[in-house]
């Protein structure tokens, strides 16, 4: 393991800080229940991208159109994701992780909800997608600063020896918020589809309000990070963390952005793309999209478990490697399931893919919270782990545009799927060599 002499600095704590395992255990469960709403919001998005949003926001389109139209829509919110990260960053690493967790997640689940009131375009016509957007936009901003926001206080709370399964706990929101959010829409689609266009794709949206408050009453129970309480005594923040960062870490913070593109651009090429596909070009049912993707969030909770305890083991980076590598060699495979048709044959392959998926994305957290330094961590983790969501945000845009100008085959969205694959493998092997370890938080057995 190397140490970066630009970012391994003297502003580690001489004394490791204490705390409980029941406080440790509490922090990552706020931080999961976050992170559960983040994808909650997020993937109800993109599968409503694929559902409704193409059909009811931008009507005067033909099917092709509409369906680019409303990825471009799904892939705004991850353009506006680096910036949240940047100012949601400054917050975390000069004031403190949970100010910016608390206005972070108030934000998602606010814009989330107004999206369920959103008049469609027949009322008011190009309004209709204007306020849509500026919505996804909101969405994304305070996104940019919630993942590594609780990526950071759960590792931060976390002894080292544990950190595998602490970060994989906050990485289990995926799963769970996806899991919510096909469950609502697997109910609302049992609705008449003329109910379901007029008001009953609105009620998942407007779920976002009591999933707040929930979210909400446990996170306000969050202390402060052990670890930046150290430095805010010291009075070690940094004013502008961005700028150091990109000064002093640029090759750090390109490292994050490659060893995260799997687990983010993968998954919404195996969910949001996958129904799409299936949906609008192989004309499967999409009631049976959904339930794909239903079972395999089920299949992904354990998963994620497992990777995390592999990941103390054998390393954060060489889980993300193993991850790189199976889905890249299961992509044509997979895509070859799906493309038969056999509802049967298409959740086995999303399952597959998903849990491939995840041997990577489990241990995202854990990895890129240990590529940089604390005073820059808040920062760091967020703009890597956001940057891979701005470019992969438009990957099911790019798949559907290059499938709808070709034959209609699924083999460039193959090749999409493992381009990324190939950026997540090298960047998960020079990740595991510039681990940091510079704030080693201790258990107080006394106290647990």
């Amino acid at each position: 393991m190397s140490h970066d002499p630009q970012t391994s600095t003297s502003s580690a704590p001489a004394a490791p800080p204490k705390v409980s395992l029941k406080e440790a255990r509490r922090i990552a469960f706020a931080a999961f229940v976050g992170t559960a709403l983040e994808w909650y919001d997020y993937f109800l998005f993109g599968t409503a991208a694929a559902l409704v949003f193409n059909r009811l926001f931008f009507t005067d389109l033909n099917p092709a159109g509409a369906t680019l139209a409303a990825f471009a829509t799904f892939g705004v919110g991850f353009a506006a994701r680096p910036i949240g990260a940047v100012v949601f960053g400054w917050i975390g690493d000069r004031y403190g992780r949970r100010p910016a967790l608390l206005t972070t997640i108030v934000m998602i689940g606010c814009a989330t909800g107004l999206i369920g009131v959103l008049p469609d375009y027949l009322a008011v016509g190009i309004a209709a997608p204007v306020m849509l957007a500026v919505l996804r936009l909101v969405q994304g901003f305070a996104v940019g600063g919630e993942w590594g926001g609780a990526t950071t206080i759960a590792i931060e709370h976390s002894p080292e020896k544990m950190r595998g399964r602490f970060a994989a706990l906050v990485q289990i929101g995926s799963p769970v918020g996806t899991l919510v959010s096909s469950g609502a829409f697997a109910l609302v689609l049992m609705m008449p589809p003329e109910t379901f266009d007029a008001w009953g794709w609105r009620l998942p949206f407007l779920l976002a309000f009591p999933l707040l408050g929930i979210a909400l009453y446990i996170r306000l129970k969050v202390e402060e990070s052990p670890v930046f309480q150290e430095l805010a005594a010291a009075g070690e923040q940094v004013k502008v963390p961005v700028v150091e960062l990109f000064r002093k870490s640029g090759l750090r913070l390109l490292v994050a952005v490659a060893a995260a593109m799997l687990g983010v651009g993968g998954f919404y090429m195996m969910t949001t793309f996958v129904v799409s596909y299936g949906t609008n070009v192989l004309e499967v049912d999409r009631q049976v999209m959904v339930n794909a993707t239903l079972i395999a969030a089920v299949l992904q909770i354990g998963v994620t478990i497992f990777a995390g305890r592999l990941a103390e083991r054998f390393g954060p980076g060489r889980m993300t490697v193993a991850g790189g590598l199976t889905t890249g060699i299961a992509a044509f495979p997979l895509f070859w399931l799906i493309d038969t048709e056999s509802p049967i044959a298409i959740i086995a392959a999303v399952s597959i893919g998903i849990a491939l998926i995840t041997l990577s994305y489990a241990v995202t957290g854990a990895l890129l919270a240990e590529l940089f330094p604390p005073r820059l961590r808040y920062s760091g983790v967020s703009l890597g782990y956001n940057l891979a969501g701005a470019i992969s945000g438009f990957l099911p845009l790019i798949a559907t545009a290059l499938i709808t100008v070709g034959d209609g085959s699924s083999w460039p969205a193959v090749l999409v799927l493992i381009g990324i694959c190939v950026i997540t493998v090298i960047g998960g092997a020079f990740g595991e060599r510039m681990r940091l370890r510079d704030d080693i938080v201790e258990i107080d057995e006394a106290a647990s």
